[in-house]
């Protein structure tokens, strides 16, 4: 697996193309329901996290100052 936007972004039209395959049913559809919880339940806290680190750049940016350093988490 990748670590990108990009990459999440495959992933979630890849679940939404094996949820809206017709050819699955029953039991293998509700596993593909659980699944399709599970990977959404992980893309919003990957979401979340990325809108935290670019608000947290847009401050440090609007408020540059030699005393304010950046977390470790917005280093390079």
């Amino acid at each position: 697996m990748k670590n990108s936007l990009g990459d999440l972004n495959n992933h979630l039209f890849a679940q939404l193309e094996r949820l809206s395959d017709e050819d699955i049913k029953g039991d293998e559809l509700k596993e593909e329901i659980e699944r399709a919880k599970a990977v959404t339940t992980v893309a919003n806290q990957i979401i979340s996290n990325g809108t935290l680190v670019l608000q947290a750049q847009k401050f440090h940016t609007e408020y540059k100052s030699k005393d304010l350093h950046k977390p470790k988490m917005l280093e390079g």
